[in-house]
């Protein structure tokens, strides 16, 4: 067969969605990340897409608000065969009756039902009573804390296990390097020492079936207070609460700071960077645990699953499902991953061979890494990445934010942020937290 990409440009105006996109698709998917890096690069990976599937695809990737294009064009009835999406979107999905439920379809599927392809915790992260109504397009990692590992060993210090030792490390940091201890962004993502008082961000439904949001309980005031104790000696930068992940990233690359909280892919990254700039450096991150909690336990965070779901007037099912067939396979392993043959890598005998473009591409054209516990990534893996992979698996859980998370959100925030500038203490900031949000029924 042969094959015929069509390229649809998706203009919003006001909640109007126009589509120069033909309806005779075989297959016809709304993509995020997946794809190319551009539009030129784009039209390259839906024709290998279409040479391994033989079918005509329409493969349609907006360059911006994609959240917004994606609920616009299913309210709208717009078919789409595929649409990407995470599982913070499964409830109102659901509810809107805008998603299949795949249970059957995962079930019939030698790849999809295979452990070794999408491992069965990966499934328990977005299981909604037995129900399951999306298929993973690649593995979600989770965040944690990354330190500066040449520090902590020129210290002599152990990796730090308490709110106590992690204030020991950064005022060495402070006195000997000169360099903040901790920067974040916000509260993203400081459930590793959160983790201390055994409190989950996000909500936690208790066993009555009632809203808590444990970041604004009691058990959380005296992490506050920590924070607070470290704004007021210089020990956490000072700009934590406006800061995004740019900002703390670069104090961690040029010696600012000990310690950031990021993704675990991060701290490959960071080693990968620093390398790459000066192959003779001594920095090196490494991601660690939390705090352990009352209980011994430490709680960490995993991101949302990133996900396929099959629309409810979805024209092509059987060809959606071949698509996630073969985006589980070794040839869709390495389009998500190296990208296009040709474009991004060329083979020399068994060798994959990034281009010039494929290494600025960064081995990631929508799934870096995969869900399957058997294949090796061409790519290989950065320094650090697996030990923090494995401390992610092993202690992180997905955050439940429902749509009130929207509105309870910013007065956790808000009191949050004061009682870690030291304005205010811990306890004065939850007793202002649960009062607003009891007051807007966003707590019971």
């Amino acid at each position: 067969m042969q094959a015929k990409v069509t390229i649809t440009t998706l203009v919003l105006m006001g909640s109007t969605i126009l589509s120069s996109a033909a309806m005779a698709q075989d297959l016809r998917i709304l993509t995020a990340v997946t794809g190319g890096k551009d539009a030129a690069e784009h039209e390259l990976f839906v024709t290998e897409l279409e040479e391994h599937l033989g079918l005509e695809i329409e493969m349609i990737k907006p360059e911006a608000d994609y959240n917004q294009v994606m609920f616009t064009s299913l309210a709208s009835g717009e078919r789409f065969d595929l649409i990407y999406g995470d599982s913070s979107m499964i409830p109102t999905l659901v509810e809107q009756g805008a998603i299949i439920e795949v249970s059957d379809i995962i079930e019939g599927s030698d790849v999809l039902s295979d452990p070794a392809v999408i491992p069965e915790g990966e499934w328990d992260l977005f299981d909604v009573d037995g129900a399951i109504y999306g298929v993973p397009n690649k593995f979600e990692g989770g965040t944690m804390p990354t330190l500066r590992q040449d520090w902590l060993e020129e210290s002599g210090m152990e990796t730090p296990a308490s709110l106590e030792e992690w204030r020991a490390f950064f005022e060495w940091a402070m006195e000997e390097k000169g360099a903040y201890g901790l920067s974040t962004a916000g509260l993203y993502d400081i459930q590793g020492f959160m983790s201390a008082a055994g409190v989950k961000a996000g909500y936690v439904m208790d066993e009555n079936g009632n809203r808590t949001i444990p970041y604004a309980s009691e058990a959380a005031a005296e992490v506050y207070d920590w924070f607070g104790a470290l704004y007021n000696d210089g020990l956490l930068d000072p700009n934590f609460a406006t800061n995004g992940s740019g900002e703390f990233r670069n104090l961690f690359m040029t010696d600012r700071a000990a310690a950031v909280t990021y993704w675990d892919a991060w701290v490959g990254l960071f080693n990968n960077i620093m390398t790459t700039e000066n192959p003779e450096t001594e920095f090196e991150a490494r991601g660690v645990p939390g705090v352990p909690g009352p209980d011994g336990d430490v709680i960490l965070r995993r991101g949302n699953a990133s996900l396929w779901f099959i629309p409810a007037n979805a024209e092509n099912v059987d060809n959606a499902v071949a698509f996630l067939e073969f985006w589980h396979s070794e040839p869709g392993y390495v389009l998500g991953t190296l990208g296009i043959e040709g474009h991004d890598y060329t083979m020399e005998g068994d060798e994959y061979v990034l281009t010039e473009i494929g290494q600025s591409h960064g081995c990631d054209h929508g799934a870096p890494r995969v869900a399957s516990t058997t294949w090796e990534n061409p790519c290989g893996v950065l320094p650090g990445v697996t030990d923090a992979e494995e401390i992610i698996m092993e202690h992180a859980t997905t955050e439940y934010l429902p749509a009130d998370w929207t509105d309870a959100q910013p007065i956790v925030e808000n009191y949050a942020y004061q009682a870690m500038s030291g304005e205010i203490s811990g306890a004065e900031a939850v007793a202002a937290m649960q009062e607003e949000l009891r007051s807007a029924d966003l707590i019971d």
